[in-house]
C-alpha cells in the first residue's frame, strides 16, 4: 500500500478538523457585520449606506492584511511539515513589520481626512458626515487588526485554528454587545449610531488585542514579542517578498476592485441601491463563508503536505478540495435562496430597494459558486504550493481589465437599469474559470518552496 493510499482515509476528517473553527470565526465575523445592519436599520436607511460605504477601507485594509497572513501561512505551513520553528518565526516577524506599516496608514488617513475618504465613494453631504465620525472612531482598531491578523494567521500555519476562533468569539461578541450600548444608547451611553459602531468595533479589537498577548505569553511554539520584528533573514525575506506580495497585491487588487463597485453603485445608482447592496453584500458574505473556510482549510493542509515533500498526496488533498467546494457552494447558494424571504421582510427599505435587494440575491444565489471555486483554487491550491503569482495576474485582468471597466460603462455611458449593472458587475467570477481551472489541471502550482541551511552563515 503506498502513502496516498494509507493517507487518503484521513483526509476529509483532517480537512473538516481544520475548516470548522475557521467556519465558525467567520460564522461570528458575519455576526457583526449582521448585527450591524439589523441595529442600523432601526436609526435609519443613510446610517445602513455610509457604514456600508466607509466600511469598503476596512475592508480594503483587510485585503492586505489577509495577503500578508497568506504569505505567512505560505511559507509557514511547508515549514512547519518539515518542522522548522525558527523559520516560521522569522516569517512572522517580516509579516508584522508589512502589516504595522499599512495599519498605520489607514488609520492616520481615518483620523486627519475622513470626508475626503468618504466623497471617494458618495457626493450626499449626510453619508459623508456620518462616514466621516465612522471613520474617525475606528482608526484605532486598524492597528489593533495588524498584530492581530498576523499573529493568528501564524497560529492557523501551524494547526492551531482553535486559539482564534476562541478569540474571535470573545471580540465578536463583546463587538455586539458595544453595538447595542452605543448604537441605541444603552447602560447611560450616548446613543451615536454609526459612530457607535466604529466605537464598539475598536474597543472589542483592544480586548481581543489584549488576549492575544496573553496567549502569546502562555504559547510554547509561536510568539509575539517585539524582537521579531527585528529578525533577520536574507533568503526568507527574499521567498516573503516574491511570495507574500504578489498575494497580498492579488488580494488587495481585489479588495480594491470590489470597493469601485461601491463607487459604482454610488456614485451612478442612487441611495435606494447603495442601501439594498449592504444587505446583499451581507448575504453574499454568509454564503461564502463555508467555501471560504475549506478554502483557508485546505491551503494550510496542502502546505503542510507540500513541506513534508508527499506531492502525490497533495495532489489527492486538493481533488477532494474540490469535490468539498462544489459542495459548500451549493450550499451557500442554499442558503441564501431560503434567508431571502426573511430578509425581505426584515430591511427597512423602500420599496425599490427591495425590488432590487430581491434580484440581487437571486443573483448572489449563484454567484458563490463562481467565488467558492476561484477562491479555492487561487487562494487555497495555488498558494499551499507557493504559486501566488497566477491568481495576481488573473485576478487584476479579470478585475480592472473587464468587470471595474464593464461596470463604469453600463453605469456611466449606457446608463443601463440598475440591476443589468449589477448582474454585469456579477459576471466577474465566471469569466475567469476557463484559465483558473486549466492551471489547476497543469499541476504548476505543486512546488515545495521550503530550503536547507537556512540559518548556516546568515547571521
Amino acid at each position: 500500500m503506498n502513502t496516498t493510499e494509507r493517507t487518503r482515509p484521513g483526509l476529509y476528517g483532517q480537512i473538516a478538523k481544520l475548516t470548522v473553527p475557521i467556519v465558525l470565526q467567520n460564522l461570528l465575523s458575519a455576526a457583526v457585520n449582521s448585527a450591524d445592519v439589523v441595529m442600523l436599520n432601526f436609526v435609519g436607511q443613510a446610517h445602513i449606506s455610509a457604514v456600508s460605504l466607509a466600511a469598503q477601507y476596512a475592508s480594503v485594509l483587510f485585503m492586505i492584511l489577509y495577503g500578508l497572513g497568506t504569505g505567512v501561512t505560505m511559507l509557514a505551513a511547508q515549514y512547519y511539515g518539515k518542522k522548522e520553528m525558527r523559520a516560521i518565526e522569522v516569517v512572522e516577524g517580516i509579516a508584522l513589520r508589512f502589516s504595522l506599516l499599512a495599519s498605520l496608514l489607514f488609520a492616520l488617513a481615518a483620523l486627519s481626512v475622513p470626508r475626503l475618504m468618504m466623497r471617494v465613494f458618495t457626493p450626499d453631504p449626510e453619508l459623508i458626515d456620518i462616514g466621516a465620525q465612522y471613520l474617525r472612531n475606528i482608526s484605532v482598531a486598524y492597528l489593533c487588526w495588524g498584530i492581530i491578523e498576523v499573529y493568528l494567521a501564524t497560529l492557523r500555519s501551524i494547526g492551531r485554528v482553535a486559539i482564534s476562533t476562541v478569540l474571535n468569539t470573545v471580540a465578536f461578541s463583546l463587538n455586539i454587545l458595544l453595538n447595542a450600548v452605543f448604537i441605541f444608547g444603552l447602560l447611560g451611553a450616548p446613543k451615536l449610531g454609526a459612530a457607535g459602531v466604529a466605537l464598539a468595533t475598536t474597543l472589542s479589537r483592544l480586548v481581543e488585542l489584549a488576549l492575544v498577548l496573553v496567549v502569546s505569553a502562555r504559547s510554547k511554539d509561536v510568539k509575539l514579542r517585539p524582537s521579531l520584528l527585528f529578525a533577520r533573514n536574507r533568503l526568507l525575506f527574499r521567498d516573503f517578498l516574491r511570495m507574500a506580495m504578489p498575494a497580498m497585491a492579488n488580494d488587495v487588487i481585489w479588495g480594491l476592485a470590489f470597493s469601485m463597485y461601491s463607487v459604482i453603485i454610488g456614485q451612478f445608482l442612487g441611495t435606494d441601491m447603495v442601501a439594498a447592496n449592504s444587505f446583499a453584500g451581507l448575504m453574499r458574505n454568509l454564503g461564502t463563508i463555508l467555501c471560504f473556510g475549506v478554502a483557508s482549510a485546505g491551503g494550510i493542509l496542502l502546505g503542510q503536505i507540500i513541506g513534508e515533500n508527499r506531492m502525490e498526496d497533495a495532489v489527492e488533498a486538493a481533488k477532494k478540495l474540490m469535490r468539498l467546494t462544489v459542495i459548500s457552494g451549493a450550499i451557500g447558494g442554499a442558503i441564501i435562496l431560503a434567508a431571502m424571504p426573511v430578509v425581505l421582510n426584515f430591511a427597512d427599505l423602500t420599496q425599490a430597494g427591495k425590488g432590487y435587494l430581491r434580484t440581487m440575491l437571486l443573483i448572489n444565489s449563484y454567484y458563490v459558486m463562481g467565488a467558492a471555486v476561484n477562491t479555492t483554487l487561487i487562494a487555497g491550491v495555488f498558494r499551499a504550493g507557493g504559486d501566488s503569482r497566477f491568481g495576481f495576474i488573473c485576478d487584476t485582468i479579470d478585475m480592472w481589465c473587464y468587470a471595474v471597466p464593464l461596470g463604469f460603462l453600463a453605469a456611466a455611458v449606457l446608463k443601463l437599469p440598475p440591476m443589468w449593472v449589477y448582474f454585469l458587475l456579477c459576471t466577474d467570477e465566471f469569466v475567469k474559470w476557463p484559465w483558473v481551472i486549466r492551471h489547476y489541471l497543469s499541476r504548476k502550482w505543486l512546488k515545495n518552496i521550503t530550503r536547507e541551511g537556512l540559518f548556516e552563515n546568515q547571521e
